[in-house]
């Protein structure tokens, strides 16, 4: 990693901080100063690295995507929330584009993500009404995407791909079955970290 790329994550890392703190004190403008800023230094790292090919392009536009959904998601508005959905649903579609040409998609583990979708839609369902349609569009979405990862030889890739996933649970979790600020303050790290960690595989 070059110097630049140092000070974006160092930036990072204090505004997640500010973030959390936000959070804690129910801070909404702070929140979505703290949120935007973090969001666009991933954005920073990734074109700090090496943003040749498609692989790159493809991950910068997941990223970017990644970043509208963040700013979507500051509102409550059922609208809002709709659209960072998709925000982030084109912004998996844009990461298993990624993935897809490097990956040996690993036939052993389909059935184990499957699994583990098909378990996370049951917990989720009773609760999501209207929204059912769309949450189900979406897992499917995500779940290729993981798969797809986890057969990318770049361990950033899988991780970043993996604490992704786990983070969009405190998501699903604040937003349809328990509110909380435990959502926000597990989930955010794991966004983050999992959003750095793919910005970082063009490095």
């Amino acid at each position: 990693m070059n110097q630049v790329t140092w000070i974006w994550l160092g930036m990072s890392a204090v505004a997640l901080a500010m973030l959390l703190w936000a959070e804690v004190r129910d801070r909404p403008v702070a929140r979505g100063l703290a949120k935007a800023t973090c969001s666009v230094c991933f954005v920073a790292v990734a074109l700090s690295g090496s943003v040749h090919g498609r692989y790159a392009a493809l991950v910068v536009a997941g990223l970017v995507l990644s970043v509208a959904g963040d700013v979507l998601l500051l509102s409550r508005a059922h609208r809002a929330f709709l659209a960072g959905l998709v925000s982030f649903l084109l912004a998996h579609v844009a990461y298993a584009a990624a993935f897809a040409p490097v990956s040996s998609r690993p036939t052993l583990l389909l059935p184990l993500v499957v699994a583990t979708l098909a378990g996370i839609l049951m917990w989720l369902w009773p609760h999501l009404g209207a929204m059912r349609l769309p949450v189900l569009a979406y897992c499917a979405v995500i779940g290729a995407m993981v798969w797809l990862a986890l057969g990318v030889p770049d361990p950033l890739v899988r991780w970043g791909a993996g604490l992704f996933f786990v983070s969009d649970l405190f998501v699903a979790r604040g937003r349809f079955v328990r509110p909380g600020k435990v959502n926000q303050l597990v989930g955010w790290p794991l966004y983050y970290a999992g959003q750095f960690l793919l910005a970082l595989s063009l490095a």
